[in-house]
Formats: structure tokens, C-alpha cells, sequence
């Protein structure tokens, strides 16, 4: 079969050939980390998620902090059995969700492995926002929240950033496509059902972060976000913190906007501290 699961269309046999996003037609785990706690309160919960990183990505931004994950591509490699057989061995009930972390290249293995799996716990998708918007009409019968980057608005900084010059174009309706299927449930104080709009600050790119949130606003019905400040230098151009003034006005703007549900950070969350080691 050849790959066609995310935008970048690779057309090519994963069986025989690495796609883009660096990986065969296997799902490859870099990392599995039990009660991981560093998701927003409503996925991790009192309990912590478990949070199963997968290698290699659709995107690879120069910038990403899971750099080794993304661009090099550590881990161990499963076939679809393998993996649901990997995941029914954990007792569910210790987590608060199953958070799925950069798995839009595994999208159509991953569904395979769902089918089985019977969660007592929400499932939860953790993308970068470039994914073809039918795959992601096939996951909405076995995801129940969506937590998803918005990465960009501007065609060029994507392009300078992560090589997509329609990132915004191809996030904005899979985004949007996320928030009306998965209408908001919340039981507890966790989210059962729905979708969290990400948006990280970058340093020198406050009018983006501006751009992007104004768009939210304007074309999605009842937005719940999560404002990042997160930005800490890794690889690549962007090589400083995000500056005090930098993430104010960023979030002044989304409260004078009426952006009021949801996540923001300050600048005390870029900290390597919360960077898993891979």
C-alpha cells in the first residue's frame, strides 16, 4: 500500500521505504511513561495519562524539543498485533487517559489497533494539526479527545520552521473538522469528549500567535485552548526564550479577544526539566 496517510503524500511502499516522516510501515514507540502529569489538568488528571510517544514525524519542526523522537527516530519497532497486545497489558485504571503522542504517521496501524481495545478511559490524539481531514473522520469512533497544535498562520514561517507552505490551510479545517465532531464532555474535572486547541508562542512571532487566535475566535464555535509558553531553544534558528512582554501580549490579546476557556501558561514552563529524556 502505498503512504498516503498525512498531507505531505509521500506515495511510496513504507514496507520497502522511509517515508518523510523517517519510519517504516511499523509502529515504532520511542517512550512509554506511566501517570505522566505534564498534559493539561482535564487529560492528566489526578492519576497522570499514559503517555506513549511515537517516533519519527510528519512535520520534523527544526524546533521541536522531542528532537531525538521527531528527527532521528529512536525506539521499538511493533506490528499492529504487537501493539494492541503492548497496550491491553497495562490495567487501565491506573491512568486518568491514553495520550497519543506525534501518532498521525500511524494513523491507519493505529486504527487497526484500536478496534480491539475497549478503553474505560479517554483516548487521546496529541498531533501537530497536519493530518488529511478523512483520516481524521476514521478516528473519531475510537478517539475521544483531540488535543491538537496550531501551529502556524503564516505560510512562510512554516515554511522556514517545518517545510509546509499550507500548514495553516490544511490545520485550519482539520482543526476545525476535530472541534465539530467531538462535542466538549467533562466529568470530574477530565475531558471525556472534545477537542483542546494548542497554540506554542514562538520568540519574535507574537503577531502569528495573534493571527492564529483570531482565527480560532472568528470560525471556531465555543474554542477550548491551551496557550503555550513554553518555547524552549533546541535545534535550529529560534534561539532564545520567549521574553516577558512577548508572552503578555500574547495573552492579553486572547483575553481581550474573549479566548477564556481553557490553558495558559507564563514564562516559569520553559524549563528543560519538563523535556522527557528519550
Amino acid at each position: 500500500m502505498l503512504c498516503t496517510q498525512c498531507p505531505r503524500g509521500c506515495n511510496i511502499d513504507r514496507s520497502k521505504v522511509k517515508g518523510f516522516c523517517g519510519e517504516s510501515d511499523k509502529i515504532r514507540v520511542a517512550k512509554v511513561i506511566e501517570n505522566f502529569m505534564w498534559e493539561e489538568p482535564c487529560i492528566s488528571g489526578k492519576n497522570g495519562a499514559l503517555a506513549i510517544f511515537f517516533s519519527g514525524c510528519n512535520l520534523r519542526c527544526e524546533f521541536c524539543q522531542n528532537y531525538p523522537l521527531s528527527h532521528i527516530g529512536k525506539g521499538q519497532e511493533f506490528t499492529i498485533k504487537e501493539f494492541r497486545d503492548y497496550l491491553s497489558s497495562f490495567d487501565l485504571t491506573r491512568f486518568d487517559s491514553i495520550d497519543l503522542i506525534t501518532p498521525s504517521h500511524f494513523s491507519l496501524q493505529i486504527l487497526e489497533a484500536l478496534k480491539d481495545i475497549k478503553s474505560p478511559i479517554p483516548i487521546v490524539w496529541n498531533s501537530n494539526g497536519y493530518e488529511n481531514a478523512n483520516m481524521i473522520k476514521k478516528l473519531c469512533s475510537f478517539v475521544d479527545v483531540f488535543l491538537v497544535d496550531f501551529k502556524f498562520y503564516d505560510s512562510g514561517l512554516s515554511a522556514k520552521l517545518c517545510g509546509v507552505t499550507d500548514y495553516f490551510t490544511v490545520a485550519s479545517k482539520t482543526i476545525k473538522l476535530m472541534c465539530e465532531k467531538k462535542e466538549i464532555v467533562f466529568a470530574d474535572g477530565l475531558m471525556k469528549k472534545g477537542a483542546i486547541i494548542r497554540h506554542l508562542i514562538l520568540p519574535n512571532h507574537v503577531k502569528d500567535s495573534m493571527a492564529i487566535l483570531r482565527y480560532i475566535k472568528d470560525n471556531i464555535e465555543n474554542p477550548y485552548v491551551s496557550i503555550m509558553s513554553q518555547f524552549t531553544p533546541c535545534k535550529g534558528s529560534l534561539k532564545r526564550k520567549l521574553t516577558p512582554l512577548e508572552i503578555k501580549t500574547v495573552l492579553s490579546f486572547a483575553e481581550r479577544i474573549g479566548l477564556n476557556q481553557g490553558y495558559y501558561q507564563d514564562e516559569t514552563s520553559a524549563n528543560e526539566a519538563f523535556i522527557p529524556k528519550f
